[in-house]
């Protein structure tokens, strides 16, 4: 088991990261679009303090985060509204993330232990949370990169991302109406520091290998498998790439296979 507190360190760490790309940004480049349809580099900020919100609810008041949900007007569309409803001034907005974020990572640092957190559709333990927040944070991140044409580098923190897609398997299928297979899958990802990283039975004979980043950009809907050097060996390791997802809630719009000179990929989730 991870350390909780390593994992609020490492979602810190995230968090600063994308933090010191967006701050220095024009106000006019707050507004350039982004792979996600409609959102702009604003619209990924805000759907994390948004979601940072929520977060918080359901840390410390399950009720309230229910709440939340049932007083939904379009279910449809929460991820969407919660963003726009956190939409304001870069200046404002980048301050209403940072209080967000260290507000939420206070609530989960002082969570009791064993406690299972309210979430859409399931529940989750703070060490759990806490790694959602990383790949999500992570992905945003990524969103804001390809909009802006830039490259960050990998990190070691993308092995609790490859951690939580490797664990979602079976999530994956049913996200996407499939049967949920009974075979195990071993994925075996080469990390940013070159060496392995491996979840899943060693003996299984479906296999997933490749680089931990396009691992990751996989599993968050950033790439199509086939802009990635990813290896499936087996039936069910083949199925699982084209429907894998590490966050909860529907599967929405699959990212295209790109073309040649073209570096936006991504989905809003």
């Amino acid at each position: 088991m991870v350390d909780l507190a390593v994992l609020l360190t490492d979602l810190a760490a995230e968090s600063a990261q994308l933090d010191a790309l967006v701050a220095p940004l024009p106000e006019a480049e707050w507004e350039r679009p982004t792979p996600a349809a409609g959102w702009t580099v604003a619209h990924q900020i805000a759907h994390l303090a948004w979601t940072d919100h929520v977060s918080h609810l359901a840390a410390t008041d399950p009720d309230a985060f229910h709440a939340s949900i049932a007083a939904a007007p379009d279910p449809a569309r929460l991820v969407d509204a919660g963003a726009e409803a956190f939409l304001a001034p870069p200046e404002v907005l980048l301050s209403r993330w940072r209080v967000g974020r260290s507000t939420l990572a206070a609530s989960l640092a002082a969570a009791p232990t064993g406690q299972r957190l309210p979430w859409y559709g399931t529940r989750m333990s703070p060490a759990s949370m806490a790694t959602a927040r990383i790949m999500e944070t992570w992905a945003h991140g990524e969103d804001v990169a390809d909009a802006l044409g830039v490259s960050r580098p990998a990190t070691a923190r993308l092995r609790h991302i490859a951690h939580l897609g490797s664990r979602t398997v079976g999530h994956s299928f049913a996200a996407h109406g499939r049967a949920v297979p009974t075979v195990p899958v071993r994925v075996e990802l080469r990390a940013p520091a070159g060496d392995t990283w491996a979840f899943g039975p060693p003996d299984a004979t479906d296999r997933v290998t490749g680089p931990a980043h396009d691992f990751c950009l996989l599993v968050t809907r950033r790439r199509h498998r086939a802009d990635t050097a990813l290896v499936a060996d087996g039936p069910v390791a083949a199925a699982w790439l084209d429907v894998a997802q590490a966050f909860a809630g529907p599967p929405g719009p699959a990212p295209a296979p790109r073309s040649p000179g073209d570096d936006r990929a991504g989905a809003a989730a």
